[in-house]
């Protein structure tokens, strides 16, 4: 008789034995699903073990029938979460006496150990999408993978929907070729739409090949709002000004995790704390530019229990499991209800324990949305996930690394990218001018033998021209195009890590900054270097260009749901309450489906104020087609500012028709023209054009700075926008510019309601619902050391103004 399907081996059930556990369900149905050869997404709620029933079956297969070569590949968003499963895997492997290697791959890993992991791999590998691609483009990837059973994407709702998805979906295609038999199998918390990562999982798109696991519903979280000890504030986006109530809240709690939204603001909340914190509680910073050495020191020290507290971003954002964890604090608004979900999962990661979390909104519109994801938790509603064709860039470098490999037939290799969901509806035609890039540059630049990289052999084979292109593959791969970093180095030589080159170029000697949590200032700058000494001295904070983070369109819907019903105020604070009603009384609180449109004078300047709710993204764009349209019409406007909720335009004309300024052509006339006229269009060409190869980043020996590699990018960009303006890659940098850059999307479908749906209330002065936009205007005329104080007198006088009862 043989055993059941989901029936662990003995040294894996006496181990469970030995915790004192039981598999759960969904650990069991994941065993079983793999011994039936199927693919397979588990949807488990942060803490129900996931990342083990990803493993269980890879176990119990080792344990079973053991191998000597590559079994099972890992791949993960994040370098500290690979390192993190590896600590977490290896403890049971050891506990259970069997012979199973687990190694990490990634941009971090010694170049020792990646050549020795090519020559004999271990029977588990974690990695990342970028460290994959790289692997696949070596010849001995075709016998390293030959006997490949299974692939486990964790987190995959953090990357399927995006390049790194796009990326990945082709490793997958390629790995199935090379391994026929191998698995597909992903892990996620927070996924709104399963049968859409079924697809994007499965082969050719066939949900039918891929079960959906759902795992067993844990404890509801404990999250709450931490108000300030007076009044919500009117303007910031923040919650700077909670430094010591959150660290009484560290102080009352074992182990807790402070998430900021950006590098930036982490800097400066450590500091906020560091200042609050008068009984010297152990606290850390970690965020992506930190030296690796800096990274793991703090990871190993919250692993450890030595922390009290961690000033996190997004770097952590995802399955890291610190056991020890029981507060998570999330700094100014989360943005959408699945982020917030990944981030309470830090806190408690454990099935039956409530996870204790705390949302710090940096200002009234803020405190909305943090009361909106809250009810959106507790709905069950995660933010949607939106699914979108594949981009040319990134097909691009991955054929370029399938050439590395060996030569491909074009025909081949078309079936096999059409395999990868995102590429499914990819043309011949586009397939044949994707190729025609990579071989010679496109039209206008096939005279230079620099841009040569693919030939045609008389057999129809595509392979690469010159040794020289691999090596210059390998160098610069990757998707994740960031801006170009200088080393932030004391005088001794020791790294602490990476800022901004345009941020560097505003730096002189004797210059202080912050930055990795202590005050440095600057002694020499030299082209990749930037030398410090540590400092007691006031600092400022460095910049980061890196994308913002856009309220999630669900959201942004509940919010407009709380304007417009007064029933639901009762919840809100007294302050918020009235700041709502007063906007009742003296102007408008629009309908869910309204667009509310105010104009007013102030200081003799005409202001016009949009409540559209579509993300700080679609609203810049808006202001600068907007702002465009109202110097046409003779309204001379001066500027504008936005925020996720408004946008609000100023000039010295009034505006009596809003409408005119929204009508839908603005996409078709004004749109197109900004665009291209705009940096838009050329920031977005840079970035696929250093993914897609035609531009460097490094040579053998050497980097090129940010400014050398704009340089390039700008000079061939003028040349194709001239001479060949159908360019694959220009039409790659359009898709770019609309989607990710402008959230064109968002703004299509504001305008196209726009017309029908605007409420126009031209009033004698400020209302109370643009206050916390309003005082975004003189954030620009502000230095920098007295902004803090200078803003709240400024939205005090706003707010005494907006407030006051005729």
């Amino acid at each position: 008789m043989t055993a059941p399907d989901n029936q662990v081996p003995a040294p894996l059930a006496r181990w469970f034995e030995g915790r004192g556990w039981k598999p759960r369900r969904h650990q069991l149905d994941m065993l079983a699903e793999a011994r039936r050869g199927r693919s397979a997404l588990l949807v488990a709620t942060t803490g129900a073990g996931k990342t083990l029933a990803g493993f269980l079956p890879t176990l119990a297969e080792l344990i079973e029938h053991p191998v000597d070569g590559l079994h099972t590949l890992y791949v993960s968003p994040l370098k500290a979460l690979a390192v993190d499963i590896q600590r977490n895997l290896v403890t049971p492997i050891d506990e259970m006496g069997v012979d199973i290697r687990v190694e990490t791959r990634t941009g971090d890993t010694p170049s020792d150990r990646k050549a020795r992991q090519r020559a004999r791999p271990p029977q588990i590998l974690l990695t990342t999408p970028e460290s994959l691609s790289l692997l696949l483009s070596y010849p001995d990837s075709f016998t390293m993978f030959a006997q490949l059973r299974t692939i486990v994407v964790d987190e995959v709702h953090a990357f399927a929907t995006g390049k790194r998805g796009d990326l990945l979906s082709l490793c997958m295609a390629r790995l199935q070729r090379i391994a026929p038999a191998m698995r597909r199998v992903a892990l996620s918390a927070t996924v709104a739409d399963p049968d859409g990562y079924r697809a994007w999982l499965a082969p050719d798109g066939d949900i039918d090949t891929v079960s959906l696991v759902q795992g067993e519903g844990g404890a509801d979280p404990n999250i709450a709002i931490l108000l300030p000890e007076d009044r919500v504030p009117w303007a910031g986006h923040s919650g700077r000004y909670a430094a010591a109530q959150v660290m009484a809240e560290i102080a009352h709690h074992r182990t807790s995790i402070i998430f900021c939204n950006t590098r930036a603001l982490a800097e400066l909340i450590f500091q906020d704390l560091w200042k609050s914190n008068t009984d010297q509680l152990p606290i850390g910073i970690h965020h992506g530019s930190l030296e690796k050495e800096a990274r793991r020191k703090v990871e190993a020290a919250m692993a450890s229990g030595r922390l009290r507290a961690l000033v996190a971003t997004s770097s952590l954002d995802l399955g890291v499991d610190w056991g020890d964890v029981d507060c998570v604090i999330q700094m100014g608004a989360p943005k959408g209800s699945s982020r917030l979900l990944q981030r309470i999962g830090r806190s408690n990661h454990r099935l039956d324990e409530s996870s204790q979390a705390l949302v710090v909104p940096g200002n009234r519109f803020e405190y909305l949305e943090a009361r909106a994801a809250l009810d959106a938790v507790e709905a069950g509603e995660l933010d949607p996930d939106i699914f979108r064709m594949g981009t040319l860039d990134v097909l691009a470098q991955h054929l370029m690394a399938c050439a590395c490999a060996a030569p491909f037939d074009q025909a081949a290799m078309l079936g096999e990218v059409r395999s990868a969901l995102p590429y499914s509806a990819l043309t011949d035609e586009l397939f044949d001018r994707v190729l025609g890039f990579i071989r010679d540059g496109g039209y206008s630049l096939r005279a230079y033998d620099r841009f040569k990289r693919l030939s045609q052999d008389a057999d129809g084979q595509w392979r690469v021209s010159h040794p020289r292109f691999v090596a210059q593959h390998r160098l610069n791969a990757g998707i994740i195009v960031e801006a170009t970093m200088l080393k932030v180095r004391f005088g001794n030589g020791r790294a602490l890590g990476k800022v901004e080159e345009g941020f560097a170029s505003t730096l002189s000697h004797g210059d202080t900054f912050f930055f990795a949590g202590l005050s440095l200032e600057v002694e020499k700058i030299d082209t990749e270097d930037l030398i410090v000494r540590a400092t007691s001295r006031p600092a400022r904070i460095p910049t980061y260009g890196g994308s913002r983070m856009p309220l999630s369109t669900s959201l942004a819907d509940r919010v407009r749901g709380f304007l417009a019903s007064s029933s639901e105020w009762h919840r809100f604070p007294p302050d918020v309450r009235e700041w709502l009603e007063i906007q009742d009384r003296r102007s408008v609180l629009p309908r869910p489906d309204q667009l509310l449109v105010e104009t007013f004078v102030r200081e003799g300047r005409h202001y016009m104020v949009a409540y559209s709710f579509e993300g700080w993204n679609a609203h810049q764009s808006l202001g600068m087609l907007v702002t465009k349209r109202m110097e046409t019409m003779g309204l001379k406007p001066l500027g504008f500012v936005a925020n996720d909720y408004a946008l609000a335009c100023f000039g010295l004309e009034k505006i009596t028709d809003p409408a005119a300024l929204f009508s839908a052509d603005i996409l078709e006339d004004e749109f197109v023209d900004w665009v291209e006229r705009s940096h838009l269009l050329k920031r977005a060409f840079r970035e696929v054009a250093v993914i897609g190869g035609l531009v460097e980043r490094q040579h053998p020996g050497k980097r090129k700075t940010g400014k050398q590699v704009t340089f390039s990018t700008d000079l061939i960009y003028d040349v194709l926008r001239q001479y060949e303006p159908s360019h694959v890659l220009l039409q790659a940098a359009w898709d770019d510019a609309r989607a990710r850059m402008t959230d064109v999307g968002r703004l299509a479908s504001l305008l196209e309601r726009a017309a029908d749906t605007m409420v126009h209330v031209d009033l004698p002065r400020v209302s109370p619902l643009a206050v916390p936009v309003l005082v975004l205007i003189g954030r620009e005329r502000i230095s920098t050391n007295s902004a803090d104080d200078a803003l709240l007198i400024e939205a005090e006088a706003l707010a005494h103004e907006a407030m006051a009862i005729d």
